[in-house]
C-alpha cells in the first residue's frame, strides 16, 4: 500500500460543501465533493452520544493536534475517509451550527456566533492527512489496524468493514438507523444501541446461529435482507407473543437461542403472565433473568432462578436438633440414611458432610424458611432433586 502524507489541506477545505444527513445521522460530503466522508465500511458517527464533538473543536480552538487522518485515494480526484470521520464530522457540524460548545466564560457559543478571530483560527487549521493507495484487502486490513481516535472499533463495526457491500449497505439501513420505528420495540429485548451496531450483530448471529462471519461470507454480494429480516422479526414477534408483559430483564437475553429451543411448542399467554408476576413477587429468587428461561422450559430447571439458600444459623440451628435427636434414637441424623440398611444407617454426620434442603421442594410451594428446613448427608441431598 501507497501512503502519501498532506499537511497543507485545511479545515475550509475539507468543509467546503459539507453535507450531513440528519435523519441516518452521518456526514455524508465534503473536500467540495471529492471526499466521502463515511463510507459504507465506517461506523456510524458517535462522537454526538460519546460527548466528544466539543473536544474536537476545543482541541482545534486551543492549538492541540488532532492526530493523523487517513484518506483512502479512490482514483486522481476522489477520495473516501479510511480514519477520522468522526473528527471531520464533528468540525463539519460545527460549522454548519449544528452544535454549540462551551467558551470559557461557561457559555454557549455556535460557530457563526463566534469571534472573527476564533473563526478564522478553525478556518486556516491545517490537518495531517495520509491518502492511501491500494487494493480493497490492503485498505480494509488497514482499516482494522487503525486506532479511532481513542473508541476501538467492535467486532460487528469491524466485520461490517471487512464485508461491505450491498447487503451491508441495506442491512444497516434497516438496523443501524436511528430513526427506524422498530428501535424502541427491539429495545425491549436486545441491548446497546443502532449506531453501535448492536441490533445488526444480534439479528447475524440470531440467523446465523452464531457463525457471523461465515453468514456474512456467504451473503456480502446480496441485494436483499429479507432473510435477516424475516428470522429476526420471528424471533422477536415470538418473543413479544409468548411473553405480553414487557419486563427490564428480558433484556439482552439469548432470545435466538430460546426461539430455537422454544418456538415449536404452544403456551397460553396469559398464564406465562401469571406466572412470570408469582414468580417476580417470589421473594426466594435471585435471578430474574432467570424466569423467562425457567418458564419456555416448563418450570423445572431451578437452578436458572438461583433461588435463595438457606443460611448458616439455620443450617446450624437445624443439623443440632436433628443430631440431638438422633443421639437419642441411635439413629443417622440423614432422615434417608435412617431409613436405610447399610453402614450409615446409624451414621452420625458433621455438619460439613451435609447440606440444606427443602422439605417441600421450593418449585412445589416449599418456603425457604427454617420450618421447611432438613439436613442431608451430601449424597442423598443430590440424589433428592425435586422429589
Amino acid at each position: 500500500m501507497k501512503t502519501t502524507l498532506k499537511n497543507n489541506i485545511t479545515v475550509k477545505d475539507i468543509c467546503e460543501g459539507f453535507v450531513y444527513n440528519e435523519l441516518e445521522g452521518k456526514g455524508l460530503f465534503g473536500l467540495s465533493g471529492k471526499l466521502t466522508i463515511q463510507p459504507e465500511y465506517q461506523r456510524n458517527y458517535i462522537y454526538a452520544e460519546e460527548g466528544k464533538e466539543s473536544a474536537v473543536i476545543d482541541s482545534i480552538l486551543k492549538g492541540y493536534p488532532l492526530g493523523l487522518i487517513y484518506f483512502h485515494k479512490v482514483n486522481s480526484d476522489t477520495f473516501e475517509v479510511l480514519d477520522g470521520q468522526q473528527r471531520i464530522t464533528s468540525i463539519g457540524r460545527f460549522v454548519n451550527d449544528k452544535f454549540a460548545i462551551r467558551d470559557e466564560n461557561g457559555l454557549q457559543q455556535n460557530f457563526s456566533g463566534m469571534a472573527k478571530d476564533k473563526k478564522i483560527k478553525i478556518w486556516e487549521t491545517k490537518l495531517l492527512i495520509y491518502e492511501c493507495e491500494g487494493e480493497e484487502s490492503e485498505i480494509k486490513d488497514w482499516f482494522k489496524t487503525i486506532n479511532i481516535a481513542g473508541i476501538p472499533l467492535r467486532n460487528q463495526e469491524l466485520l461490517n468493514a471487512v464485508y461491505s457491500g450491498p447487503f451491508v449497505t441495506l442491512a444497516r439501513e434497516e438496523f443501524s438507523n436511528r430513526q427506524n420505528a422498530n428501535i424502541q420495540k427491539w429495545s425491549a429485548y436486545i441491548s446497546g444501541s443502532a449506531n453501535r451496531q448492536d441490533f445488526f450483530e444480534r439479528a447475524l448471529e440470531w440467523v446465523s446461529k452464531g457463525n457471523i462471519e461465515g453468514y456474512m461470507t456467504l451473503h456480502r454480494h446480496d441485494k436483499n435482507i429479507t432473510e435477516l429480516k424475516e428470522y429476526f422479526n420471528s424471533v422477536v414477534d415470538w418473543a413479544s407473543c409468548v411473553f405480553t408483559d414487557v419486563e427490564s430483564e428480558m433484556r439482552g437475553l439469548e432470545w435466538g437461542r430460546l426461539y430455537e429451543e422454544y418456538h415449536k411448542k404452544s403456551y397460553n399467554p396469559k398464564k406465562v403472565s401469571e406466572e412470570v408476576q408469582k414468580l417476580y413477587g417470589d421473594p426466594y429468587i435471585k435471578n430474574r433473568k432467570g424466569v423467562f428461561e425457567y418458564i419456555l422450559g416448563g418450570s423445572n430447571d431451578t437452578k436458572l432462578l438461583d433461588v435463595r439458600v438457606f443460611d448458616d444459623a439455620t443450617k446450624n440451628v437445624v443439623y443440632k436438633k436433628q443430631t440431638t435427636e438422633a443421639e437419642k434414637k441411635g439413629k443417622s441424623n440423614c432422615s434417608h440414611c435412617a431409613i436405610g440398611h447399610d453402614a450409615n444407617k446409624s451414621k452420625i454426620w458433621n455438619l460439613s458432610e451435609m447440606d440444606a434442603d427443602h422439605v417441600a421442594s421450593w418449585s412445589k410451594g416449599g418456603k425457604t424458611s427454617i420450618k421447611n428446613c432438613e439436613m442431608l448427608c451430601k449424597t442423598h441431598n443430590r440424589a433428592k432433586g425435586n422429589r
